[in-house]
């Protein structure tokens, strides 16, 4: 009886030793099967694992249902995310007046705002893994708030810089990055259609923001303008709740006390800092899609066209206001161009990506989309004709109409250069590799206009910027299809053609002849069963 009672003991204190052992692990974040498991989340009944939405190829996209919801609040965030940093040319002359700056100077604002909403990219993405997209999306909407209300109190441009520029642009990009990825696991059949009508959000962005930040200037003037205009950016919250993940809600545990000594919770506290600190720069690592830049060919050439685009494809957009207001323009005048162009994005887009879904265009997206950008690039140069309102009209026009094409495919020829459970790292990789371009973009342009003393010169050079880049990607992807298809002819391999039957059913030696000798009944046929049956081999 000692015995079995003191066996028992024995075992019980072996389980309690190894349940210490699985409680000293349980910082330790293990991955297993594109599970993301924090051990503590289990202990404390959070027992569901972070699935981030990258790494999830068990659950069906519905295309449809709810998706439609993930799509209307899509738009919303493209809307506040996207197309904000264009309208800053609303008060782009408020700020070079206030703080005495040059075009240089004052171009940095838009220029850092829309860089590091393309930068944030790689952490934007480990954020995504660890919390979802749509903590990720509510706290840029936090961000971004609170960099432009912290805006309306600056007294340097260099302040400018630090709250619009880099915490109002981290805020974009945890809003939009996410908000574009979890739309890719929505829809899969209807994915051209999805990203087409989810970029009609920057065109309604570009439609409301500017008329919206022209009145609320000429009533409160650029601070006033600032302040509510972060409490605007905070609906971007609201659009990230609605994004629940595909593998339903989380199912919450009930124990949430913690009964452990105190020495242990250190030593838990130090390991979790350990694990935090090494999964996140292995993160970083991973989310970088280095290796994608290496062996996706495709996908190379594809980030090295749009990086080079970048470099003039949205200076126009912010100094059209100021072009238009120097030739004598009213200002109301030039926010209408902006909205304009917005309506047209808002029109032209739905009915591009219903037409671009249809198994007609598959595989000529790329040509598409390149032919598209380099209309856009040619369509700058309009503006070197003239500055007046029907000149600038039909600048708009021919503008959003080519970039409505752009803005639809953009996404989708991305999505076709690679697999989807690594667009959430080529995205961040491709947003790193933008942002260099985006932030040198307008400062370059400020410092032409501080030295020639016209903006026409700015609307040349990113014409021939965004065309030679449109060149660059049709040639490229041409040869690379041309090189695919001459790949694809030479692993066929040609039908085996069956060996002709001998005529007679006698095996044959080699180098042999034999006549067959014919039987009663094939008398009648003996000659031509003689000249048939004479065999060589």
């Amino acid at each position: 009886m000692n015995r079995r009672n003191g066996s028992k003991l024995a075992g019980d204190h072996d389980s309690l030793q190894m349940d210490s052992k699985a409680t000293e692990q349980a910082p330790n974040m293990e991955q297993k099967n594109g599970e993301i498991m924090d051990s503590e989340e289990v202990e404390n009944g959070k027992s569901e694992p972070i699935v981030p939405l990258a790494m999830d190829g068990d659950v069906t996209a519905p295309d449809g249902g709810w998706g439609w919801v993930v799509l209307v609040a899509t738009i919303l965030v493209l809307a506040l995310t996207l197309a904000f940093p264009s309208c800053m040319g609303i008060f782009y002359t408020d700020l070079q007046t206030e703080f005495q700056a040059s075009n240089q100077e004052t171009s940095w604002v838009p220029s850092i705002m829309t860089s590091v909403l393309h930068a944030g990219g790689p952490f934007c993405s480990v954020l995504v893994e660890r919390f979802g997209c749509r903590a990720t999306v509510m706290l840029g909407g936090v961000l971004s708030g609170l960099g432009m209300a912290a805006s309306s109190f600056t007294h340097t441009i260099a302040e400018l810089y630090v709250t619009a520029g880099v915490i109002t642009g981290l805020g974009f990009c945890f809003s939009f990055q996410p908000a574009v990825t979890i739309l890719g696991h929505y829809f899969v059949r209807r994915r051209a259609f999805a990203n087409a009508l989810s970029s009609t959000g920057t065109a309604l962005g570009l439609c409301t923001l500017p008329l919206l930040g022209n009145y609320l200037h000429t009533e409160l003037g650029w601070r006033g303008s600032f302040l509510v205009l972060g409490a605007v950016l905070l609906n971007c919250c609201v659009c990230g709740a609605v994004m629940r993940p595909l593998g339903g809600p989380r199912h919450r545990g009930q124990t949430l006390i913690n009964h452990r000594p105190l020495q242990l919770e250190e030593k838990k506290l130090k390991g979790r800092m350990r694990a935090l600190w090494a999964g996140l720069m292995a993160a970083v690592r991973h989310h970088m899609a280095f290796d994608l830049l290496r062996n996706n060919l495709r996908y190379r050439v594809y980030a090295v066209g749009i990086t080079w685009m970048m470099l003039g494809f949205v200076v126009p957009l912010i100094y059209l206001v100021p072009y238009a207001t120097a030739h004598d323009m009213e200002q109301s005048q030039a926010a209408l161009l902006l909205s304009i162009l917005g309506i047209v994005n808002i029109v032209v887009r739905p009915p591009i990506g219903l037409l671009f879904s249809l198994p007609w265009f598959k595989g000529c997206h790329t040509y598409v989309f390149s032919a598209a950008l380099l209309v856009n690039g040619l369509s700058n140069s309009i503006c070197c004709i003239d500055a007046s309102f029907p000149v600038l009209l039909a600048y708009v026009v021919t503008y959003g109409l080519s970039m409505s094409v752009v803005g639809s495919l953009m996404f989708t020829v991305l999505m076709d250069t690679l697999d989807m459970s690594r667009f959430p790292a080529a995205l961040g990789l491709l947003a790193i590799m933008e942002s260099v371009t985006l932030l040198i973009g307008p400062p370059l342009a400020g410092i032409l206009v501080d030295r020639t003393g016209e903006y026409f010169y700015v609307f040349f050079a990113c014409s021939a910027t965004v065309a030679s880049s449109a060149v660059y990607l049709m040639v490229s992807f041409y040869w690379l299809d041309r090189r695919d298809r001459r790949a694809l002819k030479g692993q066929q391999v040609p039908p085996q053609v069956p060996p002709p039957k001998p005529a007679s059913g006698n095996n044959l030696v080699p180098q042999c002849q034999y006549r067959s000798v014919p039987t009663e009944g094939d008398k009648d046929k003996a000659s031509d069963s003689e000249t048939g049956d004479i065999t060589c081999l």
